[in-house]
């Protein structure tokens, strides 16, 4: 009887691990599968080569090459956004020299693969200068890499971001990009974590911009209303890195 009891018992604790179980899987699928997805024009620039600049696809990347690359640059997606959105802003930076590398994320979370970056160097001997860049979550997560790698390259792009990594004495050139009327980045924690940057970093505030606009996804949830295009704001961001890239 004692016996029966207690196999009743742990079947009951096990039905119930097993429901709790399942109900957090489901809701890991939901949110991963909740995304910001990326516009028409996105993936028609994800797609086709344009004039002077050649697009490849390779599994988890796309890469934009121009005729003469001066320099490359590494860049991580927005948390749960599809990274063909940032294919406008890749070919805009690729027109001015550089060689960007787009990386797929799984779950689109940077979080999820901190170390995508690992190695793309070395695949293109001929790039002397390489450059770490991401959006948000990207960001911090290319920021967090770079803590770990600040030899194999020149500086870090923030876009909307800010660093939990200490990057003060790396050597790194940093440049911090973010819109006057974003309304998704936490100002506060920027604030907090910019003692984390090198004195010297280059910050530039995109009048009128928003945190939406450094992609081409559409409008996103808690962000301010913006005062310039889409369009307008990846070329001012594509010309102040490539004026940092110089």
């Amino acid at each position: 009887m004692r016996e029966t009891k207690r196999k009743k018992f742990w079947k009951r604790i096990l039905t119930a691990a097993a429901a709790v179980l399942a109900a957090a899987v489901l809701a890991c699928v939901l949110y991963i599968g909740n995304y910001y997805h990326a516009e028409e024009s996105a993936l028609e620039a994800a797609a086709y080569s344009g004039q002077g600049i050649t697009v490849s696809e390779e599994d988890d990347r796309i890469i934009f090459t121009p005729d003469s690359p001066r320099a490359g640059l590494i860049f991580y997606p927005g948390g749960k956004v599809q990274y063909e959105a940032y294919a406008p802003l890749m070919e805009a930076c690729a027109e001015q020299g550089l060689l960007c590398v787009l990386l797929h994320m799984p779950g689109n979370l940077a979080v999820l693969d901190v170390n995508a970056a690992e190695g793309i160097p070395e695949e293109y001997p001929h790039i002397e200068s390489w450059y770490m860049s991401g959006h948000s979550l990207g960001g911090s997560m290319a920021a967090s890499y770079l803590s770990r790698h600040p030899d194999d390259f020149q500086g870090l792009i923030l876009l909307a971001a800010y660093s939990t990594a200490d990057l003060k004495d790396s050597g790194l050139s940093v440049l911090s990009v973010y819109g006057s009327e974003d309304g998704v980045m936490n100002r506060n924690s920027y604030e907090t974590y910019r003692e984390n940057l090198p004195a010297d970093f280059t910050e530039f505030i995109i009048p009128g911009g928003c945190h939406a606009y450094f992609g081409c996804y559409g409008a996103q949830k808690g962000d301010g209303t913006p005062e310039i295009t889409n369009e307008e704001q990846i070329q001012l961001t594509a010309e102040a890195i490539g004026e940092f890239t110089k």
